[in-house]
């Protein structure tokens, strides 16, 4: 059994039902690109990631790091 929606989701599902269906693969690839770059990554995948950039020399100086960035 689930649970109820929430309302969040019920706004959801109200905008959605006010689109026309040929829109939904775009939206799918939109929300999908979204939530993909807003969750973190396991720190293990992450790792290896950083890692494999490390030894391909995918790395950036320091300095620029800094880059537009006001600490004072």
């Amino acid at each position: 059994m689930s649970a109820a929606p929430s309302e969040q989701q019920r706004r959801l599902l109200a905008e959605l039902e006010g689109l026309p269906d040929e829109y939904y693969p775009l939206l799918l690839q939109m929300i999908r690109a979204y939530r993909e770059s807003v969750l973190l990554k396991p720190a293990a995948e992450s790792f290896r990631q950083g890692w494999e950039e490390a030894q391909t020399g995918q790395t950036m100086p320091v300095e620029r790091l800094w880059e537009g960035i006001d600490a004072e």
